[in-house]
Formats: C-alpha cells, structure tokens, sequence
C-alpha cells in the first residue's frame, strides 16, 4: 500500500509540480517573457487548487481506489493529448486539466497511508509517502527540463503521461481501501468547529509553500540563465537537491561562492514539514471527514503556489533572483508564530 501510494504521489508531482521546468525552454526557447511562461507552468496548480475538495469529497463517500484510478487514469489522458496538440492556449489548458486529475492522489494516497498504518507508525509513513513529492520533482527536473530543452515542450509531456499511467497499473493491482469504522447515526461531526487547531495547520503550511515553489520554480533557470549551466547539469543538480529533500522529509544569492549550495540547503529545508503537517490534518480530522480535511490543505497550499511563478517571474524581472529568493524566506518567518506546541490545546 505505501509502495503504491509513494508511486503515485511522484506521479501525481510530475504532473503538477513538475511542469515548473518547461519554464526554461518557454522563456529561452520559445521566447515568452517569465511573467507569461509563469502563468503557463502555473496552471496545472491551478487545476489542483480548483479540484482538490471535490476529491476529497469522493474519497470520502467513494473510497481511496476508485479515487486513485479515476484521478490517475484522466491525468495520463490530459497529459497525452497535450503532448500531441500544438496550440499554446489548448497546451495550456490540458496541462491544467493533467493536474486537476492528478489532484486526486494527494488526498487519496494520504488516506490509504493513514488508514492502513496505526497511529505509531504513521509519521514516519507518511513521510515516506510525502517524500514522493520533491523525489518526482527531482525525477521531472532531469526529465521534463531536458526533453523540452532538446524537443520542446509538448514531447515533455509524455514524462508525466508514462508516470500517471505506471502509477494507475500500480493502483490497480495493489492498493485496497483501509478498513475504516462504522458510520454512527447521523454524520460526522465536523472537525472545524470548536478549535482552530486545523485553521493553523493549514496556515501553517500555507506559509511554508511559498519558499518551497519558489525555490522550485526558479533555480532551474537560475542557474541555466544566471549560472549559464547547461540544461543537463542544472537539471541533475536540482534533481539531487530534490532527493535530499525526500530524504528531508523521512527524520541565494547573487555573486556568493556559496549560492549554490545555499540553494539546494533551501530545497531540503523547505520540503521537510509536509509529511507531519498531513499526519496531523489527517489524524484530527478522523476518518469520515480526512478527504476533505487534506484537499482543504493542499488547496489552500496550491492557491498561494499558483501566484509564485507570475509573481515571482515579475520580482526576478525588477527586483533580481538574490531579492526574490530573499523576499520569499519572510513567509516561514511569519509561520513560526502559528505553530502548535507540545502541551498546548487545540483552541486559540
């Protein structure tokens, strides 16, 4: 089961996160400005913030395999037919489309991690789980960036396609919903009322996204444009630094001789919460409410990461990366004060 729902999860990060390094070859190759090749990448984080409660709703009622098939299955579709169809708006499009499908891993595979794990093993399965993320990242930098750097972008999407058809074969043969406990009379009562414990979680992990997307989002072509490394190479780096972050997950500048290394620290760092966050969304939120619990978190997180690319293409636009990548590290900052702490009650 957790072989299968890390798959899928890599899966699921090419085809959202992953489209972050067609970024190099929109700006260089096909001459976009960043701001506009931002709003491109971002797209499929926009379908994933667009989608994401409503699979959780269907993971909720329907069960996490009908989930994980229905999701993987169309985000494979989206991905093909992106691949074969050449107009920039209809690329656009699908690729948004790819990433509203894939959405539904994020909330299904949680489930079947939690549900079939008891609660002293679960943080570190989730986190094996949640290291899937930055492990398909990594596998997209060196794969996306480079089929797209040497054939453009449309052929890099069959990476995403092969990925999220592998993970729904995987699915199917292996995953089984987990047991959950009888429904009592009436429905579930909804974990958001009486506290705010969930309302900071998510606050939390909404604050904490922004230097993760942004790190993501331009170091490739940071140190394609701004290093002048070849597409090969800073594709490897940063697929590197992606698997230290996995493995993060499981226990800068300009001009500096240290940007370099300070980058891949930041990859590391500003990966290595989520695993925990979702243990504690999925644990307080309870079996019958946990899909829509995650598929509030990851939206609320895919709705700050959507503005990153625009956003932060316009601030390396004016500002320079030193200034972006600095403005951004004020986010976890602010975090730091939403935490909840050991001994302290829910509410607050």
């Amino acid at each position: 089961m957790l072989a299968a729902s890390t798959l899928a999860q890599a899966a699921s990060a090419i085809a959202t996160n992953g489209m972050a390094f067609l970024l190099p070859a929109l700006h260089g190759r096909d001459h976009l400005s960043l701001a506009t090749a931002g709003v491109v990448v971002a797209t499929p984080t926009v379908g994933v913030m667009l989608t994401l409660v409503a699979w959780g709703w269907m993971a909720d009622h329907r069960g996490e395999r009908v989930t994980l098939l229905t999701g993987l299955s169309l985000a494979t579709v989206f991905s093909v037919l992106a691949a074969l169809l050449g107009n920039l708006v209809v690329f656009s499009l699908l690729i948004g489309l790819a990433g509203g499908a894939a959405a539904a891993v994020n909330s299904a595979s949680g489930r079947v991690v939690v549900g079939w794990f008891p609660p002293e093993r679960r943080g570190l399965a989730m986190g094996i789980r949640q290291m899937a993320q930055p492990v398909g990242v990594g596998i997209a930098a060196i794969s996306v960036a480079v089929v797209a750097d040497h054939h453009g972008v449309h052929a890099a999407l069959w990476v995403p396609a092969i990925g999220c058809g592998l993970a729904a074969l995987l699915v199917a043969a292996l995953v089984v919903d987990p047991p959950r406990p009888a429904r009592k009379t009436g429905t579930a009562p909804n974990p958001y009322r009486g506290d705010r414990y969930l309302a900071r979680i998510h606050g939390v992990s909404v604050l904490l996204v922004v230097p993760q997307f942004v790190v993501w989002t331009f170091a490739l072509v940071w140190l394609e444009q701004g290093r002048h490394w070849e597409a090969a190479a800073a594709g490897a780096l940063v697929a590197v630094a992606q698997v230290f972050g996995a493995l993060g997950r499981i226990a800068a500048g300009r001009g500096w001789w240290a940007a370099v290394p300070l980058v891949v620290i930041a990859t590391v760092l500003t990966v290595a919460d989520n695993g925990l966050a979702f243990t504690a969304v999925a644990e307080r939120a309870g079996a019958f409410w946990s899909g829509r619990a995650l598929g509030l978190q990851n939206t609320a997180q895919f709705l700050a990461s959507s503005f990153v690319p625009p956003l932060g293409g316009l601030a390396v636009t004016h500002l320079g990366y030193s200034w972006t990548f600095a403005l951004a590290a004020a986010f976890p900052a602010v975090a730091i004060g939403l935490v909840p702490v050991r001994g302290e009650r829910a509410v607050s």
